[in-house]
């Protein structure tokens, strides 16, 4: 059994570009061979995973997975679309957000988990599709939502297959009602989470940061006007109310019936469904948000590709 040493690892992983201790299994298989545990680094897809890692990943699919009282969100990112319709990678990406119901949603859980029947976990098997779809993806987060009594609905926008699409949402509605109608409330109100995308469920939830950013743009708007500071000071109360209306879940005009808040919707459920109800929480993951996306010039590329 050949000596396997650090910089011989931090060679082939220079080589290669797979994680460190992918490359040290590689070369204690390989006995060392350095040219040996490449190729075997290339047999895993791992070698070509970690070159395509760099690679803006932004497509893919948000998936959601719920039961009861209990759901989970899950994000899996792709390079492109095209990847998202491939049935290999739906199938994946359904288990992976199986395996997250399992453990409570929790990112760092779910990520060293056991992908069902591959034997590694789910991360790991993440980067092996790397290299068996021929394109970069990530696992890029996961939440939960659960509630001791009611429901938790979900509702998916742009769904290409049962629980897959481009927005996933959740509604955590507690309550000791009737379930079933619940989670049809709280499947309306999820439609209306995707459609509005509202900054928290309640006032108190809303960042104070985000309500003093906002107070003082309107401050300085105000002033333009030239008016005494006390009405000045009525005018951005009243701005900042009608901002709550615009961001808040419970204060928006609930979209199914724009005569009456989400707020108020909730509460004239109460009796259909035979008892008080609350909205616990909700949770909204829309594909690639927050992902700087790579802009390109295709003529240029096609000119290089021709030129190379």
């Amino acid at each position: 059994m050949a000596n396997i040493t650090a910089g011989m690892v931090k060679e082939l992983r220079e080589t290669t570009g797979a994680g460190m201790m992918d490359c040290k299994t590689a070369l204690t298989e390989n006995d060392g061979d350095m040219e040996a545990a490449v190729d075997w680094l290339r047999t895993k897809g791992l070698s070509k995973a970690a070159k395509k890692a760099g690679r803006v990943a932004a497509e893919g699919l948000v998936a959601v997975a719920v039961d009861g009282t209990r759901g989970v969100v899950v994000e899996v990112n792709s390079e492109t679309d095209f990847v998202a319709r491939n049935e290999t990678f739906q199938k994946m990406v359904s288990r992976i957000a199986e395996v997250a119901a399992s453990t409570g949603g929790d990112f760092e859980a779910l990520k060293a988990a056991d992908f069902p029947g591959a034997g590694k976990s789910v991360e790991a098997h993440v980067t092996e599709m790397v290299g068996t779809i021929g394109e970069n993806m990530t696992l890029r987060r996961s939440e939960a939502l659960e509630v001791s009594a009611g429901a938790v609905a979900a509702y998916v926008h742009n769904q290409v297959a049962p629980g897959l699409g481009k927005i996933g949402v959740l509604v955590a509605l507690e309550s000791t009602g009737d379930a079933g109608k619940l989670a049809e409330l709280g499947r309306q109100i999820a439609m209306h989470v995707a459609a509005t995308s509202p900054l928290a469920a309640t006032e108190a939830e809303l960042d104070p940061a985000v309500v003093e950013k906002e107070r003082e743009v309107l401050s300085a708007e105000a002033r333009e006007s030239g008016k005494p500071e006390e009405i000045i000071g009525k005018m951005v109360e009243g701005r900042i109310r009608k901002f709550y209306e615009e961001v808040v879940l419970s204060k928006q005009a609930f979209v199914i019936d724009p005569d009456v808040t989400v707020e108020k919707a909730i509460k004239n459920a109460e009796g259909d469904v035979g008892a008080p109800i609350t909205l616990k929480a909700f949770r909204r993951y829309e594909l690639g948000e927050g992902i700087q996306k790579e802009t390109s010039d295709f003529a240029a590329e096609v000119a290089a590709a021709v030129g190379s």
